[in-house]
């Protein structure tokens, strides 16, 4: 049990979301010492999820970029937050208490919050020139910046992050051709009762698809590009973005006593294991989630800020329940809406409510192999979200739920 931090110096190695959410949320939760938030990048604390959304189809002005700003300097000086940006952690001390960083300066903690995210997998394929990635807002400006050329273009990932790329690329009047190993790469997002009604949602809006083979290798330069695919195949192109995963922020971390794997191994509480008085939160945090069994860490926008609201709480005021995800994700594709809540467990299975062709919205509802409702993806169906969250908060039966579910959709029966 940790008890509150009173006056205690916390440093927040990380300025994202997950940073940023835990030092306003200190203040928030009674926190009266000195917090110093420090981050990598020189830019402001942005969101993310406009990077490969709205972003990518905008005008790139001062004024629209600050609208995904987090804060601001000037509110951050107001809470009595010292902001450090532009200089990256490279060493944790745990015996002197202190981070070492990039500059030669050192950050002496009496709490620290670990929230360094997590970077884009590096390609494997390294041309002259031409192959993008995205994870910050240089890279999305660079990408848009290529989109708005209209020359064609290779999306490697069919997840949620490339098919967003690709659908603002077609918007640009790119040829655009995704490939991907999985011959259905929405079925690990959404289950495939509804994975192939979104690979032809990009088909019928002009993006060609390269299912179920890989990518050998990527030669060429910018504007003469040759994707070379597994099964011998060519694509000729001008550009590509390549979005294989991602990798979590803790090279800095080594040697540091933490557990390290696949993410900073944390307890319930988010405290670190090998370590007292060390949080992680975010993309870099992988922590025992109560209803999976297991250890998993989470990529999403409401975990990071939710996590962050928990350990600056609990920093501030001290231990409470086990942290608990509410495992939200959403998605654009054109314009279709794809919501989730909760996982889908493959050892289960899967109900069908509503139809994509008929009513142009579905919900599917995702079960353990206990019958225990673990999940619900709905698309083009906001009312169906928002009830779904509800029974599924309250407890609800995969039956009750569906039910529910086939009210609202007007009788339409479940499959």
């Amino acid at each position: 049990m940790s008890s509150p931090a009173a006056g205690r110096h916390v440093v927040i190695i990380g300025a994202s979301l997950a940073g940023t959410r835990a030092a306003e949320g200190l203040r928030a939760a009674g926190h009266v010492g000195p917090i110093t938030l420090i981050g990598a990048e020189a830019e402001l604390p942005y969101d993310r999820p406009p990077l490969s959304k709205d972003l990518l189809a905008s005008d790139w002005s001062d004024e629209t970029v600050a609208g995904f700003r987090l804060t601001t300097a000037a509110e951050l000086e107001a809470a009595e937050v010292t902001l450090r940006l532009g200089v990256a952690a490279e060493r944790l001390d745990l015996d002197r208490r202190v981070v070492e960083l990039a500059d030669g300066a050192s950050a002496p903690f009496d709490v620290l919050v670990i929230a360094t995210g997590a970077a884009a997998r590096p390609s494997p394929w390294q041309p002259e020139s031409g192959v993008y990635q995205l994870r910050t807002l240089d890279d999305s400006r660079a990408i848009a910046a290529r989109l708005q050329t209209g020359k064609p273009l290779v999306v490697v990932g069919g997840g949620f992050i490339g098919t967003e790329i690709a659908a603002a690329a077609i918007g640009f009047g790119c040829d655009v051709t995704v490939v991907d190993p999985v011959p259905e790469p929405m079925a690990r997002l959404v289950g495939p009762e509804i994975a192939g009604s979104l690979v032809d949602l990009h088909e019928r809006n002009g993006a060609k698809t390269r299912f179920g083979v890989g990518v050998a290798d990527i030669r060429g330069r910018e504007d003469d590009l040759t994707v070379l695919l597994a099964d011998g195949s060519r694509l000729e192109t001008g550009a590509a973005v390549v979005g294989i995963g991602s990798i979590p922020g803790t090279a800095w971390l080594e040697g540091s006593g933490l557990t390290l794997d696949n993410g900073v191994v944390t307890d319930g509480n988010l405290r670190a294991i090998g370590a007292e008085d060390v949080y992680a939160i975010g993309d870099v945090a992988r922590w025992p989630h109560p209803r999976r069994g297991t250890a998993i860490r989470a990529e999403h926008w409401t975990n990071a800020s939710d996590q962050a609201r928990y350990a600056a709480t609990a920093i501030a005021q001290g231990d409470g329940a086990p942290y608990d995800s509410t495992d939200y994700v959403w998605s654009d594709q054109y314009d279709w809406k794809v919501h989730s809540i909760g996982w889908r467990d493959p050892e289960g299975s899967s109900i069908v409510v509503g139809d994509l062709g008929a009513q142009g919205r579905t919900a599917v509802v995702h079960t353990a192999a206990s019958g225990d409702v673990t999940g619900v993806v709905t698309v083009n169906w906001v009312r169906g979200l928002n009830l779904a969250r509800r029974l599924l908060t309250a407890g609800e039966s995969a039956a009750q739920l569906t039910a529910e579910l086939e009210r609202l959709a007007g009788g339409v029966p479940a499959r």
